[in-house]
């Protein structure tokens, strides 16, 4: 037998310090035009040294408001799914942190490393452990501290001016109502682009150490490398692509999406995919104005604010998609 799962319950956090183009521009040399321009972000949000913050903090301070609103006790949940590409630390996971911090006694804690499609990739993770029965409650985390790895220099403008800090997280319970909740997820990768959206070092291959003492001129590759045009690309033909995968699967028409609930990695990609698709400014929702990209955290921040503004009604068909790196890939149609 299997099993409906849907969305019970949202929540989200983000950091108090807001960090303006203007004050940006203090530090590297840019300004609020080159920015919006080229990304759409007014602001972001990033961690603050002393405020008690990081990745691990922020997913439990989201995961608490979604268990709030879903009316379900911490102990009724079955499994965590923690999805970053910024831990607290190499090992443990961020998924066993929030366990101990929410003051579960025992449950799995599953981490998923799928970058910007990491919500994506952990929502069909949760949904079909509940289809298939194995577990009724799954609490699904995105949150991410990239503030703490950025090169916040003119060097590194490119990369840095784009990224925030956040978390979102999504509380996912068993359902008998067949004609509700996650109607399907779809997921892709390929490869061969791994290294066009990447950070080569420290890693198990790469630690800073050796690198000094083997190129003692060359920059080290720890902050994150981006080919921008290429990226944009082949972003907006995978969104493009697997957005109708999900439509198809279910029968649907673009005409039927109420919510389009996009990754928040430039705003620029998310015009082209609403002008494509012929929808209008209430069909799709956008916040990385305010945020900037929070990877695995965009699309749950996203999503629970446009439920708080009842953007989003009972019925409704949502469509959430993401593109990063590896390149990985997905989408998920609900009906909500």
């Amino acid at each position: 037998m299997l099993y409906q799962s849907k969305i019970a319950g949202l929540g989200s956090y983000v950091p108090e310090n807001v960090v303006s183009n203007e004050d940006l521009s203090k530090v590297m040399d840019t300004n609020d035009e080159w920015i919006q321009e080229r990304t759409g972000i007014q602001e972001r949000r990033h961690i603050k040294k002393g405020d008690g913050n990081s990745t691990a903090v922020m997913g439990m301070k989201a995961a608490k408001i979604a268990l709030e609103r879903a009316k379900i006790d911490k102990d009724d949940i079955d499994l965590i799914v923690f999805a970053t590409l910024s831990p607290d630390y190499y090992f443990p996971g961020c998924g066993v942190q929030v366990q101990e911090m929410l003051g579960i006694d025992t449950c799995p804690a599953l981490d998923v490393r799928n970058q910007c499609s990491g919500f994506i990739y952990g929502l069909s993770v949760a949904d079909q452990f509940i289809k298939t029965g194995m577990y009724k409650n799954v609490l699904l985390i995105g949150s991410e501290n990239h503030s703490g790895g950025l090169d916040m220099t003119t060097r590194g403008r490119s990369v840095s001016v784009i990224f925030g800090d956040g978390a979102g997280a999504a509380v996912l319970t068993r359902s008998d109502d067949k004609g509700q909740g996650i109607l399907s997820t779809h997921l892709h990768s390929e490869g061969k682009h791994a290294l066009e959206l990447s950070l080569k070092g420290p890693s198990t291959m790469h630690w800073v150490p050796e690198l000094i003492e083997e190129n003692p001129q060359e920059d080290i590759p720890y902050y994150p490398y981006m080919n921008g045009q290429f990226v944009f690309k082949n972003a907006v033909q995978r969104f493009s692509e697997v957005i109708m995968e999900g439509l198809k699967e279910n029968q649907l028409e673009v005409g039927d999406i109420d919510m389009l609930i996009p990754h928040q990695a430039n705003l620029r990609i998310s015009q082209f995919i609403q002008k494509k698709f012929k929808l209008t400014d209430d069909q799709v929702y956008n916040n990385i104005q305010k945020y900037g990209n929070t990877t695995a955290a965009s699309i749950p921040i996203a999503l629970t604010e446009a439920w708080e503004q009842g953007k989003i009604k009972e019925g409704d068909h949502v469509v959430l998609a993401a593109f990063g790196s590896g390149f990985t890939w997905g989408s998920a149609i609900i009906k909500w």
